[in-house]
């Protein structure tokens, strides 16, 4: 893993932010996701740490109010606090997150060379999630966001985002 901080989750907060979906992808949490850096309690308060994906994500403004909604819920007084460093690396991403990903027709990032052939057209690496083939071109640099890339399977024909590597 690189770029992997000592993550600090409350017991008692995980499965509250377990329940918190990613807005772009909501099949999958933002625990999963990696952008929760540090979830503490100090007595009915509690204090959360969360990165973006990328500079500038306009999900997290949405991602820090449906956190501090089920922080309330829960009986907590919220304190989210927006952090840029270090920056979120797409190893962040839990295996259960990108299985879920892939579920919902997501195509997993690769590791950093891997992804740089792919998006190069260098190679065809990246799997459909629909059919599990190899057999795809990249069609657009940006897929439904800027975090994605948007690539056609030549076997099934489907289009398929895949959710590009940052480190």
């Amino acid at each position: 893993m690189i770029n992997q901080e000592k993550v600090y989750i409350d017991k008692k907060l995980e499965p509250i932010l377990q329940e918190v979906p990613d807005p772009e992808i909501p099949v999958i949490s933002i625990l999963d996701l990696g952008v929760v850096r540090e979830a503490k309690i100090e007595g009915d308060q509690a204090f959360i740490k969360i990165t973006p994906t990328y500079s500038g994500c306009p999900a997290m403004d949405v991602i820090g109010d449906d956190i501090s909604s089920a922080l309330k819920k829960a009986g907590y007084e919220p304190h989210v606090k927006l952090i840029l460093a270090p920056a979120w690396t797409t190893d962040w991403i839990t295996e259960r997150g990108r299985k879920a990903m892939e579920e919902y027709g997501i195509a997993a990032p690769l590791d950093a060379s891997a992804d740089k052939r792919a998006l190069l057209g260098e190679e065809k690496i990246v799997k459909c999630p629909q059919c599990q083939s190899t057999n795809t071109h990249l069609v657009s640099q940006f897929g439904s966001t800027a975090c994605k890339a948007l690539f056609k399977c030549d076997d099934c024909q489907e289009p398929f985002d895949y959710f590009k590597c940052l480190i």
